[in-house]
């Protein structure tokens, strides 16, 4: 395998400079050392830098025994609370590729743009994105320029929609292909595999979704717009794309009729933040709770479970919340 590296004084230089002070004063072990989020790269196999659990699992799942992947979030932390250390930087710097998602990670975004790293993967490129906004209801709100869509936000949660995720893992096969075209063949027939898996697990969500008592489901934060579009469903959100963010007294009035005119049963909080907000919602209105996990990261309810595994555990969530037959 031929894959030319970018490293010496004038790949540095991008670096910001308290980051490559802290490297410096670290030593150079520290580049050939684990660190908490990411081990080193630098290996005989093509290195793929992944911003967070999704793209970490399209890498390791495409790439298979020829990459060696690395990942900039650890396992349990909230992937938008990341802030790049040092030694990441530096692990980017000497990576063959990069795989995120623009628009997440503010800090992921910055060190990409600042990296010499040839191979830049972005997720968002292979699909579609729709702006979400502030509004945390079941529908987009409609925005009159384009500097309030930018404010507004993106949604991101591509990966949930497994449609959406295998279009990326199409882009993410041909990306793999090009800057390590001698073992294409082999990344070729991975993405073929894994593509097949995400068609199967679409297929069923549609059976297990058709029939239900109720479209609509309340979670705590905006992360399921692309999954309930797909099958028909209406998310209601406590509070919107930020999953710290506190919900207005006149946003739980209007969930509380929703799930009484709705017919819900259940409000669903996730794994890596805290379910406080969900079962005081749960608690005035007379619901039950339960976990809808959006993967952004393994914990340690999901740990030793994978994107498949976990998101067989959603759809018996859904069933059993919406009243599935």
């Amino acid at each position: 395998m031929n894959v030319r590296r970018r490293t010496g004084a004038g790949a540095r230089r991008l670096i910001p400079a308290a980051a490559l002070a802290a490297v410096t004063a670290l030593g150079a072990g520290t580049l050939t050392a684990c660190s908490d989020s990411a081990a080193a790269v630098n290996t005989a196999k093509f290195d793929v830098v992944a911003s967070f659990y999704p793209m970490q699992f399209l890498a390791e799942q495409i790439g298979g025994r020829h990459v060696h992947v690395t990942t900039l979030t650890s396992p349990g932390q909230e992937p938008h609370d990341l802030e790049i250390s040092p030694q990441q930087i530096a692990a980017l710097e000497e990576a063959d590729a990069v795989l995120y998602l623009r628009n997440l990670q503010p800090s992921v975004d910055d060190a990409v743009a600042q990296s010499p790293v040839r191979t830049r993967i972005e997720a968002g490129s292979f699909t579609t994105l729709e702006h979400h906004g502030t509004e945390v209801g079941g529908h987009a709100a409609a925005h009159d320029s384009h500097e309030d869509e930018e404010s507004a936000g993106t949604d991101p949660h591509i990966w949930l929609d497994p449609e959406r995720y295998a279009q990326v893992a199409e882009g993410v096969g041909r990306a793999f292909e090009k800057a390590d075209p001698e073992h294409a063949a082999d990344y070729r027939k991975n993405t073929t595999k894994l593509v097949g898996r995400l068609d199967a697990l679409d297929s069923a969500f549609r059976q297990g979704l058709a029939r239900t008592r109720t479209k609509v489901f309340i979670t705590t934060h905006a992360a399921f717009g692309y999954l309930a579009e797909r099958y028909g469903l209406t998310e209601e959100a406590v509070s919107g794309l930020d999953p710290e963010s506190e919900p207005s007294a006149a946003r739980v009035r209007d969930l509380e009729r929703t799930a009484e005119a709705d017919g819900v049963s259940t409000v669903f909080y996730e794994t890596l933040v805290s379910d406080r907000t969900a079962r005081t919602l749960a608690h005035d209105t007379g619901l039950r709770t339960d976990v809808l996990d959006p993967i952004e990261g393994i914990t340690g309810e999901s740990r030793g479970r994978d994107y498949f595994a976990v998101q067989q555990a959603n759809l018996k969530a859904l069933r059993k919340a919406l009243g599935a037959r």
